[in-house]
């Protein structure tokens, strides 16, 4: 595959996968107002639009299978916005199950050998066929209603057709909301007017009209079906805009508008009654007849974006430009790693400074060296913090996948589940949410499947019916804390602890050393599971052991916590960035090793003296609380540089290290400050490697590995007790 050709992959990817998951929120949203009996019509249009434009992109692309099921589903969904066949549980089900087929398809776009079947999309395909649209009964047209001119309803698309005359046919009153928008903010200020008038009725199409105004200006017509006041109407439009109601046949205005103020200039009657010049406008969902042109990425637009302004000739204009950029990470990376370069750089710079003012015929360059140096530090503090920034995309985008899998889930075990989320907004890397999104939706599947109750036994056990699945994330510090939470059965330490037990994870000896929350931790074993029957959800040995992997993998930690009969809840705790870390250099025996300081709550001296054995381990009292200890040089196999001084009581520093609820006391032998660092990944031959993240270029030609706090956390807590296999590194 040429370059030119991996380029044009990637993009198909990364649009296709954004406009998935446009719709996957979009059906989550319209199955929430189908289930409390609101009518949401703009949510199908919606949904129906962002299938036209993937189906456009998949056959731009030679993506023909996609290609083939976004038309089958544009065909249903066209159906389903013109009123042709009822939304209903089944529809919905089916769309869904196309937005899981997209997934699939995009999944497997790099591996064709494993895309779907053929037979998977046949049986879908006839699934979609036995929504045959009902024959509509016979209604008045709204120009037997309304006073509607044929010139105004001959531009309207087929959609807005038949939300116009739905809305005549349920009684709903018409009004036209005249107005002028300067071109140079059109998009914004229609959008906000759109917004404002949202919740009060429905803005049915908007139609250019001839003023005679300034040619930076454009005047539109707004025809709006509502059930509200006029009074209303109007505060919401705003002081700028014309309201008035759209007279009907048997009925005369015998008074003028509520708005009497006119952009147009004339008073309110005068507007209200001129005829507008209409000047068509394209209509971008027209579907020709022969064969048609589909729209690449670079012509898609956001499908609630108004339409383009039109200039004075009738001709779209283009007056915005877009605020985004698609950027591979991949160069974010190599940026990163240029800005690592440029910090060792930096210290070399430091360290130049520091021999030049000891020298006193050139302090005077040591000065100047210094002013340079504070502004390379300034701007590459900002070009970081930058890059960064870039990195960093809301849990949102996990978090909307979630709400589909507690659908999906709760129908399967007949149960009804409702989701919750707060802290959607929090922003994590990139590659991190990717990574993400196994593991929340195991623990989702696994707190619907084993934690939330059927309806009847909840009911028995005085709860609502209704079940709750909560996530909440936070930043905190420098790590982003995720809670999944429910308010099911809970777990019992008890039937935990036989499960380990019959299933050799665990000795029944060790039953009275293990406390409650130890026992509840055992869930994290691998082969651990409470089912004896497998399900397509459960039972089949492979549970939140993976999760805790997983997790681990990118430097976090995992809790679960469980009161039996209210709820359990999982606490995963992350870094909010894998790029760049501020790290404090430690050092054991002549070997240096950075531990990124978001993990590190406190650094204090070591003194031998006070290390008691409690359990197998060695602890230290830290201001009144029991702190376990691990020497680093003794798990790491590394000996001692210097002998110990038998004059002082201090041997090093114990570096208390805390993820979640754990802590760990690491004693080194000494400190080496603090720096930025870029992580680099060991290799395949090292990457089995335990307790190190990875390594870091110190300058000078040293090097040092990476430790990683939460394998280490797990490591010497978990009741490891043996040195780890490490690769020589150098010093």
């Amino acid at each position: 595959m040429s370059e030119h050709d991996e380029a044009l992959r990637e993009e198909f990817l990364a649009e296709a996968g954004e406009i998935v998951e446009a719709l996957s929120r979009d059906l989550l949203a319209l199955d929430q107002a189908q289930r409390e009996g609101r009518d949401e019509p703009g949510l199908v249009h919606e949904i129906f639009r962002g299938v036209h434009t993937l189906k456009g992109l998949a056959h731009v692309f030679g993506h023909h299978k996609m290609g083939a099921l976004a038309h089958a589903l544009e065909d249903l969904l066209d159906d389903l916005r013109l009123g042709r066949i009822a939304l209903g549980q089944s529809v919905l089900d089916v769309l869904f199950e196309g937005v899981e087929h997209f997934q699939r398809l995009l999944g497997n776009a790099e591996r064709p050998v494993e895309a779907a079947s053929e037979g998977d999309l046949a049986r879908y395909a006839e699934r979609l066929e036995r929504f045959a649209p009902a024959v509509p009964p016979a209604a008045r047209a709204p120009a037997e209603v309304y006073e509607l001119d044929e010139q105004t309803l001959g531009v309207l698309t087929e959609y807005e057709e038949h939300r116009l005359r739905t809305n005549v046919e349920q009684g709903v009153p018409l009004y036209r909301l005249d107005g002028s928008f300067a071109l140079a903010s059109i998009d914004t200020s229609l959008e906000e007017l759109k917004q404002r008038l949202k919740s009060l009725g429905e803005v049915i199409t908007i139609l250019p009209r001839s003023g005679g105004g300034p040619p930076d200006v454009i005047e539109l017509t707004l025809l709006f079906a509502s059930r509200a006041p006029v009074e209303r109407i109007a505060e919401a439009a705003g002081a700028q805009v014309l309201v008035a109601p759209v007279p009907r046949r048997e009925e005369r205005p015998t008074r003028p508008p509520t708005r009497a103020e006119s952009p147009g200039g004339g008073t309110a009657a005068e507007v209200a009654g001129r005829r507008p010049t209409i000047v068509p406008a394209p209509d971008p969902e027209a579907r020709p007849a022969t064969h048609e042109r589909p729209a690449g990425p670079a012509e898609r637009s956001p499908s609630d974006a108004p339409a383009a302004p039109l200039d004075r000739e009738g001709v779209e204009t283009g007056r915005g430009a877009a605020h985004t950029v698609r950027v591979d990470i991949r160069k974010l990376d190599h940026l990163l790693n240029v800005v690592g370069e440029l910090s060792l750089v930096r210290a070399a710079l430091g360290r130049i400074e520091e021999r030049l003012r000891g020298e006193p015929s050139l302090r005077a360059l040591a000065l100047e060296l210094q002013r340079a140096r504070r502004g390379l530090d300034r701007n590459l503090d900002e070009m970081q913090d930058g890059i960064l920034s870039v990195r960093m995309v809301p849990l949102r985008q996990v978090f909307d996948r979630l709400a589909r899998v507690v659908r999906q889930v709760a129908r399967e075990h007949e149960k009804q589940v409702r989701l919750v989320v707060t802290g959607a907004e929090t922003e994590v890397d990139k590659l991190i949410v990717e990574e993400l999104t196994d593991p929340l939706m195991h623990i989702v599947r696994n707190a619907i499947d084993h934690g939330i109750e059927r309806p009847t036994l909840r009911e028995l056990a005085g709860k609502p019916t209704v079940g709750t699945v909560a996530i909440n994330a936070y930043q905190k510090g420098s790590h982003v804390v995720i809670e999944i939470e429910d308010d099911g059965a809970g777990m019992n330490a008890d039937k935990i602890f036989e499960t380990a037990v019959r299933r050799g994870l665990v000795d029944r000896s060790s039953r009275d050393e293990l406390s409650p929350h130890e026992i509840l931790q055992l869930v994290f074993l691998p082969g651990f599971t409470t089912r004896s029957a497998i399900t397509d959800t459960s039972g089949r040995g492979v549970g939140l052991d993976v999760v805790k992997t997983n997790i681990a993998r990118l430097g976090g930690v995992v809790d679960v916590s469980s009161e039996p009969g209210v709820g359990t809840k999982l606490t995963l705790t992350l870094p909010v960035t894998l790029a760049i870390v501020r790290a404090l250099l430690v050092r054991v025996g002549a070997q240096s090793f950075c531990l990124p300081l978001s993990a590190v709550e406190e650094a204090l001296a070591f003194d031998p003296a006070a290390v008691r054995r409690i359990d197998g381990h060695e602890v230290v009292s830290v201001r009144g609380s029991t702190l376990p200890i691990c020497r680093l040089g003794r798990l790491f196999g590394i000996a001692a540089t210097l002998p110990p001084d038998p004059r002082s009581r201090r041997r090093g520093f114990v570096v208390i290290v805390a993820l979640g609820q754990r802590r760990l006391g690491l004693v080194v032998d000494d400190l080496g400050g603090q720096r930025d660092v870029v992580i680099k990944p060991l290799g395949p031959s090292l990457r089995a490697v335990r307790g190190f993240a990875g390594a870091t270029d110190l300058g000078e030609q040293r090097v040092a590995l990476v430790l990683d706090a939460p394998g280490l956390l797990e490591e010497v807590l978990g009741g490891v007790d043996r040195p780890v296999s490490l690769a020589r590194a150098p010093s």
